[in-house]
């Protein structure tokens, strides 16, 4: 499935539609079910010791479940987009280039000195 994030919001306006949900899908609601969704993918994580990517492709369903929980924070997001009627395509553009300018290349190197400081 290689759909755009524009056909997705589509796709997920009508899955809630035919299921008559659009009332409960408030902004309030949904920004508690994304933060809901991404403390469930934090849960993932619980009790292990900060793994490298490396080390958590190697664990299949480790890998299935933070596919699960990242799959439905970004379906509630779409949710959000469509409730405020938000180009989320484009608003994920804008943000990317405000976060280029924001940390060009030396305050880049300046952040990660830092990290590496830190741990």
């Amino acid at each position: 499935m290689d759909d755009s994030i524009s056909e997705l919001c589509q796709e997920y306006a009508e899955f809630v539609e035919k299921r008559d949900w659009d009332r409960f899908h408030t902004p309030q609601n949904l920004a508690m079910a994304i933060s809901i969704e991404s403390n469930e993918l934090l849960e993932e994580f619980l009790w292990f010791n900060n793994p490298a990517s490396e080390e958590v492709q190697k664990d299949d369903d480790l890998v299935d479940a933070v596919s699960d929980e990242l799959a439905d924070v970004v379906i509630y997001a779409l949710g959000m987009a469509n409730q405020l009627d938000i180009d989320l395509a484009q608003a994920v553009e804008e943000k990317m280039a405000e976060n280029e300018e924001r940390f060009d290349e030396e305050t880049a190197e300046e952040i990660s000195a830092d990290l590496d400081e830190w741990q």
